[in-house]
């Protein structure tokens, strides 16, 4: 188990007020532009700071705009608290400006706790471009939290700047990054499709409009309808038996996962258009798993949901 198995999915990710994440950024392109015009350098980010309620937009989401901010969520009565503090600290020093961690007092700051709906602690949750992307409960010993940040740096290393660059200032168009999406994509990459499927999950669960992890855990679905089939056989098949409903659905399939688009579209449109009852509704359904491959923009997705429309009304 890893650990970032030790929180439970739901209890925390998504609770920041991303409300404040635009203010953030207008304050820090402010402070930019203020710096800039005056020749002045930015003001060095202190690696360790304490969070209130009160500075959490600032010190928190505006900074991780910039580098991953950690929150280390403690009480002056818990014990576990005591043992995890000092090898999170350890770590940011050793960790020279990567990443940061602010410190939040639980009693004092109630606000800052009941947004992420913390359960316990200590809590640790990693804070990047405005959002809670991953996190652990409880006092871990100093290699596995080593293990955590490895694990995680490893997922934004894409996103950040090599050690020793200054990361650039975030702005409005900056596109945000979900380390979950990254790690969905490495573990399709390394064909662990379950573990692809969880990630895109856990981001739906978080964001439900969230087009990427739709359209990769569609993807993800079409890969394992395809992924025992021989395509040609699949398409020589399904051209000599029109009626066979599971063989057309898998001939759609396999043309989807070609690239022949318009092609899978026609075949289900067709489908659609002379079958009914429930037939029809299975293969609307799948059709429309389908349409969720692609960007819903997309001139084929746009094409074939108004031929949809009209097989079926």
């Amino acid at each position: 188990m890893s650990p970032a198995d030790n929180i439970r999915p739901g209890s925390l990710y998504g609770a920041v007020d991303l409300g404040a994440r635009k203010q953030a950024i207008e304050a820090q392109a402010r402070r930019q532009a203020a710096a800039d015009g005056s020749g002045d350098a930015p003001e060095a980010a202190t690696n360790v700071f304490d969070a209130t309620d009160e500075t959490f937009a600032t010190d928190v989401i505006e900074r991780s705009m910039r580098v991953p901010v950690i929150l280390d969520l403690w009480a002056t009565w818990c014990e576990p608290c005591k043992q995890l503090s000092p090898i999170l600290e350890k770590l940011a020093a050793e960790a020279g400006g990567q990443w940061l961690l602010a410190k939040v007092d639980v009693d004092a700051n109630p606000q800052i706790s009941q947004a992420l709906r913390v359960q316990s602690i200590p809590t640790v949750l990693a804070i990047f471009q405005g959002q809670a992307v991953t996190g652990f409960q409880g006092a871990l010993p100093e290699a596995q939290v080593r293990q955590w940040f490895d694990q995680l740096m490893e997922a934004l290393a894409q996103y950040l700047p090599p050690p020793g660059e200054e990361q650039p200032a975030a702005d409005s168009e900056q596109p945000q990054v979900d380390p979950d999406v990254l790690a969905a994509e490495r573990a399709i990459d390394e064909g662990d499709l379950d573990a692809a499927a969880a990630a895109y999950e856990r981001v739906l669960a978080r964001s439900p409009g969230d087009e990427d992890a739709k359209i990769g855990l569609a993807g993800v679905g079409l890969v394992r309808r395809t992924q025992d089939l021989n395509p040609s056989d699949v398409l020589r098949r399904a051209a000599e038996r029109a009626d066979d409903l599971g063989l057309q659905l898998q001939a759609a399939d396999v043309e989807l996962l070609s690239g022949s688009f318009e092609e899978a579209f026609k075949r289900l449109i067709a489908l659609v258009r002379r079958t009914s009852g429930d037939d029809r509704d299975k293969v609307r359904l799948h059709l429309i798993g389908l349409f969720d491959t692609l960007p819903a923009d997309d001139p084929a997705v746009v094409k074939a949901r108004r031929s949809l429309a009209n097989a079926l009304f």
